[in-house]
């Protein structure tokens, strides 16, 4: 299976996002497509054995829409350059154009070789360069609205493509019937309508492609971080080369003032590295030898050569921009609602406007009037405010999550996020930094001193992936301690680890393991109250045995992590509540619980009981948010209605979480909660305003205002349509 992410060409409408969604849908081969229509893409999954890029391509050209090749995040150069001065141009043309065929309606002074009275076939014809300069200006749209016409999903194209052509042959049947020496149908000629309206849809299609853009600034900026050129170094010679020939392996080289090119580990030199983009942390942290480089940060003072690690999408950041336009290409269920509406609304209307043509026939008006009616209802009932209603605001969101350090996943979190009443935080890790010291050690052993044991106990911990590792590695180092062979290494998830030095079997881990394994010891109740004593005062208890005894008891504590206690405070005064969810000890886990002022402790869990107990809160009727950072976390993460993984965590907890906080910083579930509650309340905003708009404009465009002299003609359509799709638009970009 393989998943891609390809730029699309020619869509303008929900009912083109939706009809290209369903038609790649349909191709066996795909196992799913979602079709982005604010950031122009398709997220793609298809399995290689059956499809292959080209045939990609080929589905999308068949929909009638064109791949421009795979998504990259690179913004186009002076993409809108061309787009402005073709406006521009068509904007003088299009006022000239007014000028020249309604001028004498308000009494404005015309050249009489262009009198409707007494040059009826120059202003015919005139009029008629006009729309055809306009319909070559509109062409993207009129190809467009046929082609999805022909593939059975017409959209808004299709109804202006429609109503404009209608207008213009019309329009040029008129011409002819002028030509041929009638010139009462000189009054029959709508060829300003054809073309104003095509200039408003092309004004409307501008500024959206402007504040579309607007969306896609976290995005940019991101791509933007990392250096387009780099310094490596080849057999003791540096030598600059662009970031793309940088290979894995490579020695890159980092003078002061510059910004790192590639995720990589420093092999010499050492300086201070600003990472605030990613870490929000501002004071630049001290790098050395054996330490982690991200690229786009910046160094500021020293020299660095660091092997390349990551490069181009395995990069940091290029993961970060592949989440959140990942994110951006799923949808939320509000979202597809609108799809749906969409799929039908065009149809609908085009029959409507058919329809009234008709009636207006045989009640006796003029062709001109039925097909100015016929035309007017077409341009003003396009969705395209419809269309933008949910996804703009999504991907406005989607850039807002991005710049807080908030990487969200798949869309529909922002639409869930809203209703959570429960947030399930792991302990270690999450709400404490996880930068564990031993604290106290208690030694029963008659042959093995304090130091001997913690050698041991470091020299396995040294093959675990749990927090409480490094601080076994930190005593080592601190006391420059160097570690054992470790043989038959075995970890146990939720209990402990295993593992054999110099020939006897030692077993790590908590109360349980003790269990697990039937250890047995007439002293037991003294350990029991010796490793009650020590989680009183905050520590994480380790037994450690040497095969069938236990010789020692280790303490080891955390730092809890910066404003823990105000975001509980603020969950807690807003009736979420909040559970510690921990294998560690009870009375541990109970403390640091008390001082942080979470509403319930569940502990001593293995990993399979996490999930059982999120699963539990489910079945209550809870919407369950879960917070972690290990491995042991991971299926809880997978099981809860919202997974949240903190980006110091382990790679598979954050595989298995649907938000990943950058910044590491708790607060940003408030944060995730408040931009979801606003999206929705915008999104649903949009969806009326978009609705009620066609409500209210399809019946007066059909003229049942007329009795009381209220009518539109299809350039106050064009006119009206644009607006309507530029409040949607505003009312979004109110987001930012």
């Amino acid at each position: 299976m393989k998943k891609i992410i390809l730029k699309i060409g020619g869509m303008t409408c929900s009912a083109c996002s939706n009809g290209l969604e369903k038609y790649l849908n349909k191709q066996e081969g795909i196992i799913s497509a979602s079709v982005n229509l604010v950031m122009a893409t398709a997220q793609v999954e298809y399995d290689e054995q059956k499809v292959d890029r080209k045939m990609l391509d080929t589905f999308v050209k068949k929909a009638g829409f064109k791949s421009l090749g795979e998504y990259t995040g690179k913004e186009e150069e002076n993409k809108h350059k061309k787009d402005k001065i073709l406006f521009i141009i068509f904007g003088v043309l299009a006022v000239i154009l007014l000028y020249i065929s309604m001028g004498h309606m308000i009494g404005l002074p015309i050249f009489e070789i262009l009198d409707i009275s007494k040059n009826p076939i120059n202003y015919a014809v005139v009029l008629f360069i006009f729309a055809i300069l306009f319909l070559l200006y509109g062409f993207d749209i009129i190809k467009s609205g046929f082609k999805n016409l022909i593939h059975k999903s017409p959209n808004m194209d299709t109804l202006v493509a429609i109503g404009v052509l209608s207008s213009f042959l019309y329009s040029t049947y008129s011409m002819i019937m002028i030509i041929r020496g009638d010139n009462s149908f000189a009054h029959e000629l709508y060829f300003e309508s054809s073309a104003i309206v095509i200039f408003f849809i092309k004004l409307g299609r501008y500024l959206d492609g402007i504040n579309k853009d607007k969306t896609k600034e976290a995005i940019q900026q991101l791509v933007q971080i990392t250096p387009s050129k780099a310094i490596i170094k080849v057999d003791g010679v540096e030598r600059q080369v662009t970031i793309d020939e940088i290979k894995k392996g490579d020695t890159v080289v980092s003078h002061a003032g510059d910004r790192i090119s590639v995720d990589g580990k420093i092999i010499s030199g050492k300086a201070h590295i600003d990472e605030s983009f990613l870490t929000g942390e501002s004071k630049p942290s001290s790098k050395r030898k054996g330490d982690k480089v991200i690229a786009g940060s910046i160094n500021y003072d020293g020299y660095l050569e660091y092997e390349a690690e990551k490069i181009g999408r395995d990069s940091t950041i290029s993961q970060i921009v592949k989440l959140v336009v990942e994110a951006s290409n799923t949808k939320a269920p509000i979202a597809r609602i609108a799809d749906k509406v969409s799929g039908y609304f065009v149809p609908i209307v085009i029959v409507i406007a058919i329809i009234a043509f008709i009636a207006y026939l045989l009640l006796g008006f003029g062709i001109g009037e039925a097909l100015g009616t016929f035309v007017t209802i077409l341009v003003v009932a396009c969705p395209c405010s419809l269309g933008l209603a949910t996804p703009l605001a999504i991907v406005i969101s989607e850039g807002k999550c991005a710049k807080s350090g908030i990487l969200v996943k798949k869309s529909e979190i922002l639409e869930n996020a809203k209703n959570i009443d429960t947030v399930v935080f792991d302990k270690t890790g999450t709400l404490t930094y996880g930068k564990l010291k031993i604290s106290k050690i208690i030694n029963y052993s008659s042959n093995l001193n304090e130091e001997e044991i913690l050698r041991i106990a470091g020299s396995i911990e040294a093959k675990s992936t749990h927090p409480i590792a490094k601080a076994f590695e930190d005593y080592l180092k601190e006391n420059k301690l160097g570690k054992y062979n470790v043989e038959e290494f075995k970890n146990l998830s939720g209990l402990g680890i295993t593992g054999k030095v110099e020939g006897k079997k030692y077993i790590l881990g908590n109360y349980k393991i003790l269990e697990h394994f039937n250890i047995e010891d007439g002293n037991i109740e003294k350990y029991k109250k010796e490793e009650k004593e020590l989680a009183k005062k905050g520590n994480s208890i380790i037994y450690v045995v040497e095969e069938n005894k236990i010789i020692a008891l280790i303490g080891v504590n955390d730092l809890i992590r910066d404003n823990v206690k105000d975001v509980v405070k603020t969950l807690n005064e807003n009736k979420i509540e909040t559970i510690m969810l921990t294998g560690d000890n009870f009375d541990t886990a109970e403390l640091i619980a008390k001082e942080i002022g979470l509403s319930k402790v569940i502990a001593d869990v293995v990993p399979e009981e996490k999930t059982n107990t999120i699963k539990n809160l489910k079945k209550q009727g809870k919407k369950v948010l879960m917070c972690g950072d290990g491995i042991n976390d991971s299926p809880a993460l997978a099981s809860s209605d919202i997974g949240v993984s903190v980006n110091s965590g382990t790679d598979i907890a954050m595989d298995s979480s649907d938000v990943i906080l950058i910044k590491n910083d708790l607060s940003k579930i408030l944060d995730l909660i408040t931009i979801s509650k606003k999206t929705i309340r915008n999104v649903k905003q949009n969806l009326f305003w978009a609705f009620f708009y066609n409500s209210l404009m399809i019946p007066i465009a059909i003229g049942i205002l007329k009795p009381i002299g209220i009518s539109i003609n299809p350039m106050i359509a064009g006119l009206a349509m644009t607006l309507s799709s530029l409040t949607v638009i505003l009312n979004a970009l109110r987001l930012k």
